[in-house]
């Protein structure tokens, strides 16, 4: 079994919207003191990961430029490095990335593009079209960091040896095994939604999805998986979980917001099984 942490955490290498870097420290106490191998379907920004850096881990995500971006930097990431160094902080060529057709390119290419706009674009927000097109606008930053080397190489020697891969959370939780972690962070549900499960939807991961992730908690936990969720601190989460599942609240403050106001602190649950 492996520990809580290995050395000490480092900074995701990407920004990305819901994710856990500012509520980390919050998490640690929540997670069990001995694991298997962790696991962390909807993995984002990986902020967890980064922190513990397990020496054995799975991450995975539906996003396939997303995880061709890990998968670039872990086995290429000189050349990633060197790409970065290239592009400039330039509306044009921002543009030029942004209409660039990115997914024949080589995952260090792939990697390169996706860090590029992450860190120059607005908000480092990730949003395509109908087409599959990036097209959030550019940025309103002075100096980006578009080429963190010491970060990068940092998070590239955390991912070597992890398995990475695109996928669904039904088929990575699968994987698991007994004394293993898992770490859900899906798209969470809205606080103004209704507990009808007709009613909600937010993209793809509409309220159906949420029960099957709740069936797939509850059947992870019987086979002896240590799970963990977060998710909003909604009355629908609240009634999905009532049952076989501690919940514990904590108060997370948005990183990335196109409103100002929408950066406070606000409750969220953190769901945990009963098997630790």
């Amino acid at each position: 079994m492996t520990g809580r942490a290995v050395g000490a955490g480092i900074p995701p290498f990407i920004k990305w919207v819901g994710g856990k870097r500012g509520l980390v420290e919050q998490l640690l106490p929540h997670l069990p003191k001995q694991f298997g191998r962790f696991h962390e379907p909807f993995a984002g920004g990986a902020a967890l990961f980064f922190t513990l850096r397990p020496k054995r881990a799975s991450l995975s995500d539906e996003n396939e430029r997303l995880v061709r971006s890990y998968v670039g930097l872990r086995d290429d990431t000189d050349e990633v490095i060197r790409l970065l160094k290239t592009y400039p902080h330039d509306r044009a060529f921002f543009e030029a990335q942004r209409a660039r057709d990115i997914d024949a390119e080589s995952d260090a290419e792939v990697a390169a593009w996706f860090i590029y706009l992450n860190k120059t674009g607005f908000n480092g927000l990730y949003r395509v079209n109908s087409k599959n097109r990036f097209n959030v606008p550019f940025g309103r930053y002075a100096k980006p960091n578009i080429c963190d080397v010491p970060t990068l190489r940092a998070c590239a020697a955390a991912l070597s040896g992890v398995r990475i891969e695109r996928c669904d959370f039904e088929r990575a939780a699968r994987r698991a095994k007994t004394g293993d972690l898992v770490y859900f962070d899906p798209p969470y549900v809205p606080l103004s939604a209704t507990s009808s499960f007709t009613s909600y939807t937010s993209g793809r991961f509409d309220l159906d999805a949420h029960a099957r992730l709740r069936d797939t908690a509850l059947a992870l936990a019987e086979r002896g998986v240590h799970v963990l969720l977060s998710n909003s601190s909604s009355d629908v989460v609240r009634d999905l979980y009532a049952s076989r599942f501690d919940l514990v609240s904590v108060n997370a403050r948005r990183a990335i917001n196109s409103k100002g106001d929408g950066r406070r602190a606000i409750p969220e649950l953190l769901i945990r099984s009963r098997t630790y």
